[in-house]
């Protein structure tokens, strides 16, 4: 077995689709629009007689002078323990050779979103060291969605199924959104940012993401406001609701209750099975993380808590403690809407 440099995109999303818990910053076209916003993509793939055992796609950005990382977001995506292991080898070379400052990985091992103690374990054995700055949450939320709306409502809380209906009865409507919804839906995002206090990028940023992953837009709209929306990115089985936006007129209408019901059953529709809420709070029943009321939100769903891996560094170079505290501040600044 050898690694190969993969340069064609359904061979890279195909072989991404054969391996546990496939990403979709794992996919072709993330690296891709990255690629226009200061990082540099590279696809490598491992296989034997039996198909894929591992896949990692890497982003490099230059830091500051001659300085760069290396980073593997969602992944290195594996079939097995050794898969994933022959695959932390591979960047551990991989950041030597370019004399990087550091590596980071942050996907899930390969065991999928679950439990994930002996891939930490796995880590730190090989020398990586948690990272202070994650630029995405390290555990996610996940919702089955492969049944009927009556089942799928049935599993929700009470008090949801009655906020998604009062919503309908009060006039608010889900559709989908289109190009010409984009201002709108980014003017809430704006907003949401404001008031819960993350990084907003350029509007361009956004646009960007949403044509290059063919990301399908919802928008919850009454009396011809649009009250909220949502975006969500598809890969594989799993639906991604990545980039949420809700202003404060209308919110007494409960639409976004509404909005993430249609979001769901559409997501069902494109056939896909999970349906990922993107971010859950660093501890399951902790009331004092900042997550707790979103989580709270997402548990009425019927939103199963999934543990991740977070994310690890491994500094190639060899560098102490004062050096690594040093060379983190040089990294890429703090995380925007948890979507790195």
């Amino acid at each position: 077995m050898s690694w190969q440099p993969i340069t064609d995109e359904r061979t890279w999303d195909a072989a991404t689709l054969h391996l546990p818990a496939a990403h979709v910053l794992q996919r072709w076209a993330w690296g891709a629009f990255k690629s226009r916003w200061g990082w540099q993509a590279e696809r490598w793939l491992l296989t034997d007689a039996a198909g894929p055992v591992a896949a990692v796609q890497v982003l490099k950005r230059r830091l500051r002078g001659p300085l760069s990382m290396l980073y593997a977001p969602r992944g290195p995506l594996a079939r097995d323990e050794a898969g994933w292991d022959a695959a932390l080898a591979f960047l551990e070379r991989r950041a030597r050779a370019q004399r990087v400052v550091f590596a980071m990985v942050d996907g899930d091992g390969w065991t999928g979103p679950g439990p994930t103690a002996e891939a930490r374990a796995h880590l730190a054995q090989r020398g990586w060291s948690p990272s202070p700055q994650p630029p995405q949450f390290r555990n996610t939320a996940l919702t089955r969605i492969d049944r009927s709306d009556d089942a799928l409502l049935a599993a929700f809380k009470p008090k949801w199924r009655y906020n998604l209906r009062l919503a309908e009865r009060r006039g608010v409507r889900v559709r989908l959104a289109t190009p010409d919804d984009w201002p709108a839906l980014l003017a809430l995002y704006a907003e949401t940012g404001q008031r819960d206090g993350f990084i907003i990028r350029p509007a361009e940023y956004y646009t960007d993401a949403w044509r290059s992953l063919h990301g399908q837009g919802l928008i919850a709209e009454h009396e011809g406001q649009a009250l909220a929306g949502l975006m969500l990115f598809r890969h594989g089985a799993r639906a991604w609701y990545f980039y949420g936006m809700s202003g404060a007129a209308g919110r007494e209408h409960m639409p976004n209750h509404l909005l993430q019901w249609e979001a769901m059953r559409w997501a069902r529709d494109a056939g896909c099975v999970w349906y990922d809420w993107w971010g859950a709070p660093e501890r399951e029943a902790d009331e004092t993380d900042r997550m707790a009321g979103v989580w709270r939100f997402k548990q009425g769903f019927d939103a199963t808590f999934a543990e991740g891996v977070g994310a690890w560094e491994y500094f190639p170079l060899g560098v102490g403690r004062a050096g690594m505290a040093l060379l983190r501040r040089l990294r890429p600044g703090g995380r925007a809407a948890a979507a790195g």
